[in-house]
């Protein structure tokens, strides 16, 4: 019996997928004779189901298609006067808070920047604020669209010792005979301070490549492919820096930011930002990139003879070359991340350009020349380097909210990337993880330039207010106990949502006995390079004493 069964389920299933077939048969058969199997297997002729024009009956008079009202409203030109006693209601309890320390300094204005309000001392460390300032500087000097360019060139013949002894780099260890000792040429990697220059290409899908160009990797392969196109495949190497003068580490800045990874070197040939492969900052940027190029030749078939060495590029022809991605992206990448050494970089553009010196001195007098050109007056105000890694910076929170305001003129469309490149609270950015413990008003509300040292901690940016009115803003605490910062950091982004939160403006011009009064130009207490809050009285700071317009 079991075998008969196994035979009988044997006979079922073919007969069940003829039967199958037979019934899909009939039916495709009845669907061609419908004309149904084009529309089920998509004749691309048909266009039965393509929506029809269809003329509106007779008679029929409808009004015609207006033009839907816009979703955003331009701002009133004649609202956001400041309304002070609601802007003291607003800050008193968050400025009066410990975790903020005895030193707070305050500024509020409208968009334009006219008739400031003030409050607290009149002049704090602003940390990496300052890269507001120098982006500016940068943005006005050299344009939002301006590159740099890194460069080869071939510098001709290499001298006939050159190369004799030592090996090469990719190639033979012996040297090249005289032969080609005689035919060898000298070419020159030149850089011409690209702060974003990478060694190997950054990949498309990564979010964070906007702000960078091609690599070095890129410039070696076009290199290599000129020097073949002449008949070469051995050279020599030099790296040309020469484009920057002066130390690659600020004098003012503390011994340990190199060792304890702050902040690398700044040259004018420098790729990864000056870091290896580790996250270590390199201790010569330039002779490392000099030798990791000659490495991306030789894997290109060039073959680089001895140890890359320095040396001028004068005005050789130049073999290949790659630019920068333009400035504008370069300032909305430093100002999202807060990029150190690309903010030096360009303040040594600005110095260069403006006062002929591309180093850190030139470049801090040339950004407050630049700022002085474009009305911002600093005053007594200190800068010592461009992206607020110094303690020795001291700024009125008024003078942040003048180069804010200059940056948001319709007169300076070219400084545009600085107010879209400020971080969007909880959403990108240095402010990505921002706002979301402390009051959530200012989520999406706030953007805003972080500042951010040992004992400082601070914002300054754009804030809209609940009616909607864009408010420019500065809060800087700089004598934040080191124990505290998490907590004082908070307390800043409470005080900036609390003006997300206030109906702080009116629709008309205030009163003159309401107009703020200017801060004072007296320099805080202990003066520049003390450690903030020495000798002042932190018992004082109640919140009238904070909030009191300086």
């Amino acid at each position: 019996m079991a075998k008969g069964t196994r035979r009988r389920r044997g006979v079922k299933v073919p007969l069940l997928v003829v039967l199958v077939l037979v019934l899909l048969g009939g039916a495709g058969a009845g669907a061609w004779r419908l004309g149904l199997a084009d529309r089920w297997l998509g004749d691309p002729d048909d266009r039965t189901g393509d929506p029809a024009a269809v003329a509106a009956p007779e008679g029929l008079d409808l009004p015609p298609v207006a033009e839907p009202d816009p979703l955003l409203t331009e701002v009133d030109a004649t609202a956001g006067a400041l309304d002070p006693a609601a802007l003291e209601a607003a800050l008193a309890p968050q400025l009066a808070d410990d975790d903020l320390g005895p030193r707070v300094g305050v500024a509020v204005a409208p968009l334009s920047g006219a008739d400031a309000w003030t409050a607290g001392v009149p002049q704090v460390i602003p940390a990496s604020t300052t890269k507001v300032l120098t982006s500016v500087a940068a943005l006005e000097t050299l344009g939002p669209d301006h590159t740099f360019t890194t460069e080869v060139v071939d510098a001709g013949p290499a001298a006939p010792t050159d190369g004799a002894a030592g090996g090469s780099t990719g190639g033979p260890t012996d040297g090249p005979t005289d032969g080609e000792a005689a035919a060898l040429h000298r070419i020159v990697l030149v850089g011409g301070g690209d702060p974003l220059l990478t060694r190997e290409p950054v990949p498309t899908e990564r979010p964070s490549r906007y702000g960078f160009g091609p690599s070095l990797r890129e410039l070696a392969t076009a290199t290599a492919t000129a020097l073949t196109e002449a008949g070469r495949t051995q050279v020599q190497l030099s790296y040309d820096a020469s484009l920057f003068t002066g130390p690659g580490i600020n004098p003012v800045w503390p011994v340990s930011y190199v060792p304890d990874d702050v902040v690398a070197p700044i040259v004018a040939l420098t790729s990864d930002r000056g870091y290896d492969d580790e996250g270590d900052p390199l201790a010569d940027p330039a002779a490392a990139t000099a030798t990791w190029f000659a490495g991306a030749l030789a894997e290109a078939g060039i073959t680089v003879v001895g140890e890359p060495s320095t040396g001028l590029a004068g005005n050789s022809p130049r073999l290949a070359a790659v630019d920068s991605a333009p400035l504008g992206e370069i300032v909305e990448h430093l100002l999202a991340v807060s990029d150190n050494e690309t903010t030096e970089v360009l303040a040594h553009h600005v110095g260069l350009e403006v006062e002929g010196s591309g180093s850190f001195e030139g470049g801090a007098a040339g950004v407050r020349r630049v700022l002085g050109d474009l009305g911002v007056d600093l005053g007594s105000d200190v800068l010592t380097d461009g992206s607020g890694l110094s303690r020795e910076n001291l700024l009125a929170p008024s003078t942040l909210v003048d180069v804010l305001a200059v940056a948001s003129s319709a007169d300076h469309p070219e400084l545009r990337h600085v107010l879209t490149g400020l971080p969007v609270a909880g959403f990108s950015g240095s402010l990505t993880n921002r706002f979301t413990t402390a009051d959530p008003a200012g989520l999406g509300a706030v953007r805003a330039k972080t500042g951010t040292l040992t004992g400082v901690q601070g914002l300054a940016g754009i804030v809209q207010d609940a009616t909607g009115q864009p408010l420019l803003f500065v809060v800087i605490a700089d004598g934040v106990a080191p124990e505290g910062a998490l907590d004082g950091r908070e307390a800043i982004d409470r005080a900036a949502a609390a003006l997300a939160a206030c109906v702080c403006t009116t629709t008309t011009t205030a009163p003159p006995d309401e107009t703020p009064t200017a801060p004072s130009t007296e320099p805080p207490a202990g003066g520049p390079g003390s450690t903030p809050g020495e000798g002042d009285d932190a018992a004082a700071a109640t919140a009238r004493d904070v909030l009191s317009p300086a």
